[in-house]
């Protein structure tokens, strides 16, 4: 996984400050398209700021407090991610130095490369196959949800092609 970082003054820029370069969108883009042509992208997402956010604080004891956003105590945020199936910790690094710059190359940027825990390496099998099932429901729900999606935006296609004609 490849971490985003971002600090106070990045997470405080609007949405809109973010969009304002369209050269940045671009090289994001174009790395994007890369990392799916070469086979390694599994996800990404870039994050709204602290001030969407929602935290649940966890006491001893089992208490726990919701804390909404934004968290200006926070030194190190996240602001996005991408998700990359890749042989190595070495592959990873270098395809985070193949990064733009996440907040320009004006700006301080830092992305973090960090590995997932594999199950194997902690859990018996018997564990692991519940895992497993998880896993399956929620691709399951997911690819359901994409589907629904597709014919939700289909069909407002289709109304709006039939009121032009």
């Amino acid at each position: 996984m490849m971490i985003v970082k971002s600090n106070q003054a990045q997470d405080k820029k609007t949405i809109a400050d973010k969009m304002a370069s369209e050269k940045l969108i671009g090289e994001m883009r174009k790395y994007n398209e890369e990392l799916a042509k070469a086979g390694v992208l599994l996800d990404l997402s870039g994050l709204h700021g602290t001030a969407k956010g929602t935290r649940i604080k966890f006491s001893p004891g089992g208490k726990k407090r919701v804390v909404d956003g934004p968290f200006t105590e926070s030194k190190e945020l996240v602001a996005g991610f991408w998700i990359i199936d890749v042989k190595s910790r070495e592959e990873a690094i270098e395809w985070a130095k193949r990064a733009p710059a996440p907040h320009g190359p004006d700006q301080e940027s830092e992305i973090e490369v960090r590995e997932f825990i594999e199950l194997e390496d902690y859990l018996p099998a018997e564990a692991i196959e519940k895992y497993e099932e998880i896993a399956r429901i929620r691709l399951e729900k997911l690819s359901q949800m994409k589907r629904e999606a597709r014919r939700s935006s289909q069909g407002k296609t289709e109304q709006a092609v039939s009121k032009t004609h």
